[in-house]
């Protein structure tokens, strides 16, 4: 993609110079990514996206700077936003420590310990591109409900994805959330914590990107790690050293996980459909 005129204003401004080589960065499955080089020697990260909606990358921004405020895992910090584009500083990732399992257990466990008054988040933002409701909710289940299961759910079925009896199935899941779901405080998360969205700073420490911040239950955030690769046993152990859980977490997992099931048969079509059938199935009856 072509570099925006106000990322290389900005190179400038800054006093960095001309950006003097561009290297694709793969792994992303919304947004370009793109390591700058710049006359300086100092590079930056650009994520580009043609067909974004026209705020996307400003929540991104948004989310990081939340993120960032508090004892969690590192984040790259937002330098410049537009319409179509993020310019991030470049975490330059190395070989992870040793310790990275433990230290990223431990570090998500510091950023759940920061709670809300309410679920939800200043404004609106997005899973990936879809778009995700935040409104401020004082009960966790009716939030989880009406704008993660339902909404995911809605959306779907609008799209020709998700047929009536299945609908009616994850509706029976959001209305029977209270009986399967401990009572939890809203705590801050980074909202699509999958293996891919987290990797290492320059000296090898815990670092996440491509966050959908919100205020909402700890333990859907620790799911996510569960899907597309999951991460290592030593993970969830200083997690919950840190921060003990009510029994029978794991078990819950596929109900949380529901949420971005759904989003990815709404973005990448019907081969998350059995997945999605499967965990309706399980807990729908």
């Amino acid at each position: 993609m072509t570099l925006p005129a106000a990322v290389a204003a900005w190179c400038l401004d800054q006093g960095h110079g001309a950006v003097t080589g561009q290297i694709p960065v793969g792994g992303g499955c919304i947004s370009q990514g793109t390591q700058l080089k710049t006359e300086t020697g100092a590079t930056f990260f650009l994520k580009q996206n043609s067909s974004a909606p026209a705020d996307m990358f400003a929540c991104e921004a948004v989310g990081l700077e939340a993120l960032a405020a508090g004892a969690g895992p590192r984040v790259p910090e937002p330098l410049l936003v537009g319409e179509h584009f993020l310019l991030l500083e470049d975490l330059r990732p190395a070989p992870r420590r040793a310790d990275y399992w433990i230290e990223l257990g431990r570090r998500l466990a510091q950023l759940h310990d920061r709670i809300g008054d309410a679920f939800g988040f200043k404004q609106d933002n997005y899973l990936g591109s879809t778009p995700q409701p935040n409104p401020s909710t004082d009960d966790g289940h009716a939030f989880f409900a009406d704008h993660r299961l339902r909404f995911q759910g809605d959306l779907a079925a609008a799209n020709g994805r998700l047929e009536a009896d299945w609908l009616r199935r994850l509706d029976r899941i959001a209305s029977r959330l209270t009986a399967m779901v401990p009572a939890q405080p809203p705590s801050l998360l980074h909202g699509d914590l999958w293996s891919g969205n987290a990797i290492s700073g320059p000296a090898g420490e815990p670092a996440v990107i491509d966050p959908a911040a919100h205020y909402g239950w700890a333990e859907a955030d620790l799911a996510m790690t569960s899907l597309f690769g999951g991460f290592p046993e030593a993970f969830y152990q200083a997690y919950t050293d840190a921060r003990p859980l009510e029994p029978g977490w794991r078990q819950r997992f596929p109900i949380y996980n529901l949420y971005h099931l759904l989003n990815h048969l709404n973005l990448f079509g019907d081969t998350y459909l059995a997945q999605v059938q499967s965990v309706l199935s399980r807990f729908s009856n």
